[in-house]
């Protein structure tokens, strides 16, 4: 298996939030007093130095800053981290550097900072357009500033997403076409559009089970997903994956690199990654605790918690797993080199037949949009 197949990126977590969201199961953490982000930062590039002699000779596509609110990082912070990425690998002509940034931390001089440090795509956490979801959802900003921080993202940045959560409580479908096609009208070409869930160990998750917190049912979800899919659709921005719209060209290529299977450098604290080491695909994890993982940083070069060699089934499974989240669907001759297996024809006739997947020319495969309800068990049946 080539290991420049799909692609090579660099993930960097920045663990630190202004406010911990109520919905959110991500390794954030907030902190009362300041962060020495210069010995984050060369921290940082210590690990990249160890992943860097791992993946000699390969090209980086694309940079993702992501957390955690990498917007709350100085600009000097983000430009060393860049400077030490541009320093151990190759970096392709047109690279893709991706920040992620709350509405309530963006300042027009902090990103010109960030643009001139080479960031060159922004993702803004706007969650929604309303004033009351936005505290209901714990975010720190208002609708206001979400449209204001859209528009210094768009005069600062030559490519710029923002996120919206819905099937929220209370929301009705009405609402949510209106809001979304406010959401089309502010976009530039990347919308990242997703289903409210309740994740364990968050106080959502507390409130949803006490009987405090009254979420749409099932069907009413998947309405949900059938009019988000047919509103952007209709105004030029179509599902490449479960939950991202671009128009054509101006898919997230980071996140393609996860989808289509490439490797990953993953640093930071609670970072994970894939790569290509000889001829093992290697995942890897580092400690989620921010200040533990920068100790073990400091003594160790790196703060890795899991290296291991994964197995073929598992390498099948997780490129089924992430790759049928894609409208371009697989290729199975590429799950084959992976899985040295091929997929049960008859469970694939099966599906096919039940009009979960569909054949889209010779030897590619893609899950239908009913498919996409219960891709899980689409997984689950074809790595069966």
């Amino acid at each position: 298996m080539g290991a420049a197949e799909g692609g090579f990126g660099i993930y960097i977590h920045w663990p630190f939030c202004a406010a911990k969201c109520p919905y959110c199961d991500f390794n954030s953490h907030v902190r009362h007093q300041p962060v020495d982000q210069a010995r984050f930062a060369a921290a940082f590039e210590r690990e990249l130095s160890h992943f860097a002699d791992l993946t000699k000779g390969r090209t980086v596509q694309s940079v993702f800053l992501g957390g955690g609110t990498p917007s709350l990082m100085e600009p000097a912070t983000v430009d060393r981290i860049l400077k030490a990425i541009s320093d151990r690998w190759s970096m392709d002509e047109n690279v893709e550097i991706s920040l992620e940034a709350n509405p309530s931390s963006v300042e027009a001089e902090r990103f010109r900072g960030y643009r001139a440090a080479g960031v060159n795509r922004v993702s803004l956490g706007v969650q929604s357009l309303i004033d009351t979801d936005l505290r209901l959802l714990g975010r720190l900003h208002d609708a206001r500033t979400a449209r204001t921080a859209i528009e210094t993202a768009r005069a600062t940045f030559p490519r710029l997403s923002f996120d919206l959560i819905y099937a929220r409580p209370g929301q009705t479908l009405a609402g949510w076409e209106q809001e979304l096609n406010e959401a089309i009208a502010l976009a530039a070409d990347h919308l990242s559009l997703y289903q409210l869930t309740i994740e364990e160990g968050t106080p959502f998750h507390t409130l949803f089970h006490a009987g405090k917190l009254k979420m749409p049912d099932q069907d009413l979800g998947a309405e949900f997903y059938e009019l988000t899919q047919d509103v952007t659709a209709a105004a030029g921005l179509p599902a490449y994956e479960v939950s991202n719209h671009a128009r054509p060209g101006a898919e997230c290529r980071h996140n393609l690199v996860y989808w289509r299977y490439g490797d990953y450098v993953g640093v930071g604290p609670g970072a994970h990654g894939r790569i290509t080491v000889g001829v093992s695909k290697l995942a890897t994890a580092t400690e989620r605790h921010p200040e533990t993982w920068l100790e073990n940083v400091e003594s160790h070069g790196h703060a890795l918690i899991e290296n291991a060699g994964l197995s073929e089934e598992e390498q099948g499974d997780e490129f089924l797993l992430m790759g049928l989240r894609l409208t371009e669907g697989i290729d199975l001759k590429r799950y084959e080199r992976y899985a040295s297996r091929s997929i049960d024809p008859l469970r694939l006739a099966a599906l096919i037949e039940h009009g979960m997947v569909e054949e889209i020319g010779e030897n590619r495969i893609r899950a239908t949009r009913e498919g996409f309800f219960v891709l899980d068990a689409v997984v689950a049946d074809l790595a069966a």
